[in-house]
């Protein structure tokens, strides 16, 4: 892992066991995190994004089995022989978490306060209780919500949905972590409220000097927060590079139809043709085959290699590992005397 990077990922593979069979649902991720950078994933529903990140976090079901690859976070093996061990350490402390769905992640029948201080005790054993309560305080200031005493004394249900994705994001920022992982914390917001969340995000990213990795499915929000985007597609990482270069010339087929899809007033609103294709049964090769018209027998049988473009990008993608056509020959010429 190149020590500038807080989280590393490689070649990770991750499989299911269900009643119908072995699900593959992620196959060689490969995925790194600058410190003080945020990295978005980004693609459709079903791709493996949020099973990525209840790998990094060691939230799997039981029936879920790593068969290869590695999690560094910070140096440390997060698959090691301690990883229960070391992942209880990590949670909640050098790793933060900002679930989706804000209202799902809080009880409705205590107050915020009762449960913000509660999940802070558990992760903080200091006996001053004052102390932790002036903590939290000065958390929901940082979030940008007025009258945080008040704010404490109610329920969830008595507060806006943008106030309670501040009071998730908050908890996150409990113990001063120096990863956040978000999985899709804006999905369920409102235009407005999102564009305040996301510039909230980036604004504490860069104050705290905090590395992020933002799960998403929308380009756009990738635009406005991301340092660095990963695309994703049916569990396999098929590009990876600076946000800026990636969306001006995105070069896996995937990216560039993806980036397609976004409305546009010149063509309006275009798919991609096909479905993404079931972990039970994933093809061969490279798993976009099945809707990529430039596939060739090479993209089926094997997976395809990353090559390095530089300027930290990365392809997952035959066009780019193909020998380039050789110039057609010239015909001879002899200049006549």
């Amino acid at each position: 892992m190149a020590s500038s990077s807080i989280l590393a990922i490689h070649g990770l593979r991750l499989s299911i066991r269900t009643d119908d069979g072995l699900a593959k649902i992620i196959d060689h991720v490969d995925l790194e995190i600058p410190r003080g950078k945020i990295v978005g994933v980004v693609g459709e529903s079903g791709c493996g994004k949020s099973t990525l990140v209840r790998a990094i976090l060691g939230v799997l079901p039981k029936n879920a089995r790593i068969e290869a690859g590695s999690i560094q976070f910070d140096g440390r093996n997060l698959l090691g022989r301690d990883r229960e061990t070391l992942l209880q350490e990590l949670r909640g402390r050098a790793i933060g978490f900002i679930p989706q769905d804000p209202l799902l992640s809080l009880n409705p029948v205590f107050t915020i306060g009762a449960q913000l201080l509660d999940l802070m005790r558990s992760h903080d054993s200091s006996p001053e209780r004052g102390s932790q309560r002036v903590r939290l305080l000065e958390l929901i200031r940082l979030v940008q919500i007025a009258d945080p005493e008040a704010v404490l004394n109610r329920y969830p249900h008595q507060v806006s949905g943008g106030q309670r994705q501040r009071l998730l994001i908050a908890s996150a920022l409990m113990l001063n972590p120096s990863l956040v992982i978000a999985d899709e914390p804006t999905t369920s917001l409102d235009v407005t409220t999102q564009r305040e969340i996301l510039r909230l995000l980036k604004d504490l990213a860069e104050r705290l000097h905090i590395s992020m990795l933002f799960i998403t499915h929308d380009f756009g929000v990738v635009a406005q927060l991301c340092n660095f985007v990963s695309v994703m597609y049916a569990g396999q990482t098929v590009e990876f590079g600076p946000t800026v270069d990636l969306l001006r010339q995105p070069k896996h087929p995937y990216t560039k139809a993806l980036l397609a899809c976004h409305p546009s007033r010149t063509r309006g609103f275009t798919g991609i043709p096909g479905t993404v294709p079931s972990p039970l049964n994933p093809p061969s090769g490279c798993r976009y085959q099945t809707r990529c018209e430039h596939v060739t027998d090479e993209c089926r049988n094997a997976r395809p290699a990353v090559t390095d473009l530089g300027n930290s990008s990365l392809v997952a993608c035959t066009l780019f590992t193909r020998p380039a056509p050789e110039p057609a020959a010239e015909s001879a010429s002899h200049d006549v005397q």
